[in-house]
């Protein structure tokens, strides 16, 4: 007989309110607990069977880059194996990550990612630890991604990180229908393959400028209150980037649940419950921080009030 769960303490309670940055990929979650309990092969092992698929290489390295252990290991790796460029790769990535919790010197943390860069230079993932090191959108964060495109021109991680920058830019000037961020995500979908995920960009561009915004008092904290999906643009992107999941739904991408959580996050806002209802069946218990913590919300909570209100559902 099967031991019974154990009782939802705060513990219990603290981690099953926390999303995944694993999402829906299996493997990476069985790798991550093993590196946790110490077992280092199943890492060395997935991140060999990932190889060139660039998008899904990004996001493996960098959630098992969040792992503690991680940087200390992958420095161990290198240590025995100088030619590795996964374990220099998951080194950089993982530095980089300590950086941004304030337990590294970006100095060191940008050194690793050029010598990853150096072992493995056809890969775009080192470069995307320097974007991420990047605070705004200017000269510097370009020429970085444009060596990541020059790489893997449709990058999704990267093309969210700059959205994500360049919607910082002139974040005093208060609302703008012309604003650079919108250009770069139309620009980013128009120049994408048809079935490329990118056509959701548009979308998280609009979120990522009412998280600008409202963080500097020109929308209201509240989203719903801001009017901010319901204007002509975003009605606009929105329907667009629907019409597009319903014709080309890419579930093997390894962020296509990112994308859902910004389109299911940007139906509720409009209005529009069926659509949402639709996505939010897709994304099942997947939900992400972002959008959904903008601009300084609790996201479980605001994940399942919406999941719950679209799916005709009791809010807990």
């Amino acid at each position: 007989m099967p031991l019974p769960p154990p009782p939802p303490g705060r513990d219990h309670e603290r981690v099953r309110r926390t999303p995944d940055p694993a999402l829906d990929d299996t493997d990476l979650g069985l790798a991550r607990a093993a590196l946790a309990q110490g077992r280092r092969q199943p890492v060395r092992s997935l991140l060999a069977r990932t190889g060139a698929d660039w998008d899904r290489r990004a996001h493996r390295t960098a959630v098992l880059a969040l792992e503690p252990c991680t940087a200390a290991w992958a420095h161990e790796w290198l240590l025995a194996e100088p030619g590795s460029a996964d374990a220099a790769v998951l080194l950089a990535l993982a530095q980089v990550r300590r950086t941004l919790r304030g337990k590294e010197d970006a100095a060191a943390a940008r050194a690793a990612c050029r010598s990853a860069a150096a072992l493995a230079p056809a890969d775009p993932t080192p470069w995307l630890g320097l974007l991420q090191l990047e605070r705004d959108g200017g000269t510097a964060a370009v020429r970085i991604f444009e060596e990541i495109r020059s790489r893997h021109r449709d990058h999704h991680h990267a093309h969210h990180l700059m959205v994500a920058r360049l919607a910082e830019r002139r974040a005093d000037g208060g609302p703008d229908p012309l604003h650079e961020v919108h250009d770069f995500a139309a620009w980013a979908a128009e120049q994408a393959p048809a079935d490329s995920p990118l056509a959701i960009l548009p979308v998280v561009a609009h979120a990522e400028r009412y998280r600008v915004l409202a963080a500097h008092g020109f929308a209201p904290a509240d989203p719903a209150a801001s009017g901010h999906w319901r204007d002509g643009r975003a009605r606009g992107v929105t329907k667009a980037a629907f019409d597009w999941w319903l014709e080309w739904e890419h579930d093997d991408h390894p962020r296509h649940l990112i994308d859902l959580n910004f389109l299911a996050h940007a139906k509720v806002l409009e209005g529009r419950g069926a659509e949402a209802a639709a996505l939010f069946h897709r994304i099942g218990r997947h939900a992400t921080p972002e959008p959904w913590s903008y601009p300084d919300r609790d996201p479980h909570r605001a994940f399942h009030t919406a999941r719950a209100a679209a799916l005709g559902l009791r809010a807990g």
